[in-house]
C-alpha cells in the first residue's frame, strides 16, 4: 500500500534508549506517549508494548491489555510474564497471576523478584505454605530483600508461625528502620504470642513514621490496648484511626465491640454507633431485593454459616454438637454450607467439615465475590456467627446474597447492618423491652440460644478444693479485659466478707509479668492482700479444665460476663455468681444459669452479688453436694442437649423461611 512507506521496520537503538531513559527518570506520561507513537509503526513490537504497559501501571492505568500482548509477543521474555502476573494480581486474578509467575520462573529459575511475586499470589489464594517456600526462594537468590522478608512474615503469621514470623520482622526491619508496616505487624505477631506491651510499642514506633496504613496501625494499637484492659485508650485509638479514615469498616467494627467491656455507655447511644456502621456498609454496597431461590416453604433449605472461627475457639466449642445433630436429624430438610473467613484449620475444624454440603474459603474474597458465590450456591438463609467479633464478614451482609439473613452465637448486641433480617436470642438473655435496641427483628429460641458441646477431655469432677484447703477460693478465667474497676471492687468486697478466701484468676494476659504485676496492685489499692490472689497465664485446654478443680466458686464479671468459661465450669463442677444486667450482653449469665437450674447464684444487684457469694461460701456440705452432680445436671440440661437444641433451631430456620415465602421478613 502506497502508506506504508514510512513505516519503521525496526525498533532502534535510539528508540530503546529513548524509552528506557524515559522510564528510568520516572517520566511515564511521555513514556506512554512514545511508546503509543511508536506502536503505530511496530504494532508487533513486544518491547514497545511492555514498556507501554508498564508506563500505564505506574500512572495507575489499566495496563492488562498492553501486558498480555507483551506476554504474547514475547514467549520467551521471564520480565513480560512476571509484569503480566503482577498486573493480574492486582485485579485479584490470582490464578492467572500464579500461572503467569511459573512461565515467568520457568524460564529463569533465578529470577528472584518473580519468586517473591509467585509468593504474594500464593499468600492472597490463602496458599501459605507455598508463599512461604517461594519467598524462601526468593531469599535464598537476594537476602537482602527486606520487603521479602516482610510477606515472609505475613505468611508465617497467617499460618499461626508466631515466633518465626516475628523473626522475619525483626530481620526486615534490620534492612529497613524505618518500615512502619513491618513495625506494624510484628506488633500482630507480638500479640498473638500474649506480649502485649511489647507488641504495644511496636505499633507506637510504626506510628512514627510516615505510613499508607496509619489507619491500621492505630486499629492494632487500639486492638491490643483492648486486650491490656485499657479500654479508654483502645476506645481513642479506635477512633483516631477513623479520624485517618472516616469510612474504616474494621475500626467502626472494633469500636463498637469494645463498648461492651464498657457499663457508662447508652443503650440510644451504642445503637446509634451500630447504624452509622451500617449505614456506612449500606453504602458500599449494591444490594440484592431478587434472588432465585424458590419460595417453596417445604423445600431442604440451604443454610450458610458466615465465620472465621470454626475451629477450637468458642464459636466452634458452641457449634460442633449443634452441627452434628443437624446434619444427624435434618437430612432432606437442611443443607449446611460453611464460609471461612480465616485460613487454617484444626481437629474441630476437620469435624466440622463433616456435617457440611459444601465449605468453601472466603478468605481473598471482596464483599461483592464473596456475596456472588453465596447467590450462586442458592443459599436460602445465611447466617453470621461473628457479629463485631474478628474475621467478621459484615460489609458482605449488606449486599444480602441470601433472601434471609440471621445472627447468631458469636456476638451479644446489635450488628447494626439494615440487612440482617433477624437476631437469634432466647427468653431470658432478651427482654421485650430491649429490642428497641436492635436493627434487627427478634427471632427467639424456646430456652436457650447456647448449646455447649461437652469438651473430649478425660477430666473427672474433683472433689470441693475448701474441704481440704480449710478456705474458700473463688475464681474467674475470663479474658482480663471484662475486669473492670467495678468489678475489681465488687470482688474485693467478695474477699473482705469471707476471711482467708482466695481469688484464682487465669487468663493468657497474665502471661506477662506486668499484667500480673498490674492486676495485683489493683486489688492492693482496695486492702486485698497479694497473697491472697492465685494468679496463672494461658495454658492447653486441658491442663485450663483441669484448672476448674482448685475453683470451689467462679465469680462472672459485669456488664461482659463468661459465655465459655461458665459453662466449661458447670461442666467442672463449678458455678458460678452472676448479675443480672438488662441488656443482650449483660443477661448472658442469667441465660446460662437459668437453663442449668441454678437461679439461687444469680444476683439481681451488686450488693445481692456480694451476698450471694458470701453465702454459698459459708455452706460448704451445700456446696459440695452440687459439685458432685453439677455436670449430670448440667448435660441432661438445654445448655448441653445437642439434639432437642436443633430441633427449636431448625423450627426457628423454618419459620423465618416460611415468612419470607409468605412475602416478608418482619
Amino acid at each position: 500500500a502506497p502508506g506504508n512507506s514510512a513505516r519503521k521496520q525496526i525498533l532502534t537503538p535510539e528508540d530503546t534508549n529513548l524509552l528506557i531513559a524515559l522510564f528510568n527518570a520516572g517520566h511515564y506520561v511521555d513514556l506512554e506517549s512514545n511508546a503509543r507513537t511508536l506502536l503505530e509503526q511496530l504494532p508487533n513490537s513486544g518491547f514497545v508494548w511492555k514498556v507501554l504497559g508498564l508506563s500505564l501501571k505506574m500512572q495507575g492505568k489499566d495496563a492488562l491489555q498492553a501486558l498480555q500482548k507483551a506476554a504474547k509477543l514475547l514467549p520467551n521474555d521471564a520480565e513480560a510474564h512476571s509484569n503480566l502476573g503482577n498486573a493480574l494480581n492486582e485485579l485479584g486474578q490470582f490464578e492467572g497471576a500464579v500461572a503467569s509467575f511459573r512461565r515467568a520462573l520457568a524460564l529463569r529459575p533465578d529470577y528472584a523478584e518473580a519468586h517473591s511475586n509467585l509468593g504474594n499470589a500464593l499468600k492472597d489464594l490463602g496458599q501459605y505454605d507455598g508463599a512461604v517456600a517461594s519467598y524462601g526462594r526468593a531469599l535464598k537468590l537476594k537476602p537482602d530483600l527486606a520487603e521479602v522478608h516482610y510477606n515472609l512474615g505475613n505468611a508465617l503469621q497467617a499460618l499461626k508461625k508466631s515466633d518465626d514470623a516475628v523473626a522475619s520482622y525483626r530481620r526486615a526491619l534490620a534492612l529497613r528502620p524505618d518500615y512502619a508496616d513491618a513495625y506494624s505487624n510484628l506488633g500482630i505477631s507480638l500479640q498473638e504470642l500474649g506480649q502485649l506491651e511489647d507488641a504495644a510499642a511496636s505499633y507506637r514506633k510504626a506510628l512514627t513514621f510516615p505510613s499508607e496504613f496509619a489507619e491500621v496501625q492505630h486499629l492494632n494499637l487500639g486492638n491490643t490496648l483492648k486486650d491490656l484492659g485499657r479500654i479508654d485508650e483502645a476506645t481513642a485509638s479506635y477512633r483516631r484511626a477513623l479520624t485517618v479514615k472516616p469510612d474504616f469498616v474494621e475500626a467502626h467494627s472494633s469500636l463498637l465491640f469494645t463498648q461492651n467491656y464498657r457499663h457508662d455507655r447508652a443503650a440510644t447511644d451504642l445503637l446509634a454507633d451500630a447504624r452509622h456502621f451500617g449505614d456506612l456498609v449500606a453504602a458500599q454496597a449494591t444490594v440484592h431485593q431478587t434472588w432465585k431461590n424458590a419460595p417453596d416453604p417445604q423445600k431442604c433449605l440451604r443454610i450458610g454459616l458466615v465465620s472465621g472461627d470454626l475451629r477450637n475457639h468458642p464459636v466452634g466449642f458452641f457449634l460442633q454438637g449443634v452441627l452434628a445433630a443437624l446434619a444427624a436429624q435434618s437430612g432432606g430438610r437442611l443443607q449446611l454450607v460453611a464460609y471461612t473467613t480465616q485460613s487454617g484449620s484444626d481437629a474441630l475444624t476437620e469435624r466440622i467439615k463433616t456435617y457440611c454440603h459444601g465449605w468453601h474459603s472466603a478468605v481473598g474474597l471482596s464483599d461483592e465475590r464473596l456475596a456472588q458465590k453465596i447467590r450462586d450456591d442458592g443459599i436460602d438463609i445465611l447466617l453470621d456467627l461473628s457479629g463485631h467479633t474478628a474475621h467478621n464478614r459484615l460489609p458482605m451482609f449488606a449486599w444480602k446474597p441470601a433472601p434471609v439473613q440471621a445472627s447468631w452465637l458469636g456476638y451479644f448486641a446489635t450488628t447494626g447492618v439494615a440487612a440482617i433480617d433477624y437476631l437469634i436470642a432466647d427468653p431470658w438473655t432478651l427482654p421485650a423491652s430491649e429490642e428497641i435496641y436492635f436493627t434487627e427483628k427478634i427471632w427467639r429460641l424456646p430456652e436457650t440460644r447456647l448449646c455447649f458441646t461437652p469438651p473430649e477431655v478425660k477430666l473427672d469432677v474433683a472433689s470441693l478444693p475448701a474441704l481440704a484447703n480449710g478456705y474458700v477460693t473463688f475464681g474467674c478465667f475470663n479474658n482480663l479485659a471484662k475486669m473492670n474497676d467495678r468489678v475489681v471492687a465488687i470482688w474485693a468486697k467478695v474477699l473482705r466478707a469471707t476471711p482467708r478466701s482466695k481469688l484464682f484468676l487465669k487468663a493468657a494476659q497474665l502471661n506477662e509479668v506486668s499484667m500480673q504485676q498490674n492486676t495485683v496492685a489493683r486489688f492492693v489499692a482496695h486492702g486485698i492482700d497479694p497473697t491472697r490472689l492465685m494468679i496463672e497465664g494461658a495454658e492447653s485446654r486441658e491442663k485450663y479444665l483441669a484448672a476448674y478443680g482448685r475453683v470451689d466458686i467462679a465469680l462472672d464479671p459485669f456488664p461482659y460476663p463468661g459465655g465459655t468459661t461458665t459453662v466449661e465450669g458447670l461442666w467442672m463442677g463449678v458455678p458460678a455468681v452472676t448479675l443480672a444486667g438488662t441488656c443482650f450482653l449483660a443477661r448472658q449469665g442469667v441465660g446460662i444459669l437459668m437453663n442449668a437450674g441454678l437461679a439461687e447464684w444469680i444476683a439481681a444487684d451488686t450488693d445481692d452479688y456480694v451476698a450471694r457469694a458470701v453465702s454459698h461460701a459459708a455452706d460448704l456440705p451445700r456446696l459440695s453436694a452440687l459439685r458432685e452432680r453439677l455436670r449430670q445436671q448440667a448435660l441432661a440440661s438445654p445448655l448441653f442437649d445437642a439434639p432437642r437444641f436443633a430441633r427449636h433451631f431448625e423450627a426457628a430456620l423454618r419459620g423465618m423461611w416460611i415468612r419470607w415465602c409468605e412475602g416478608g421478613n418482619a
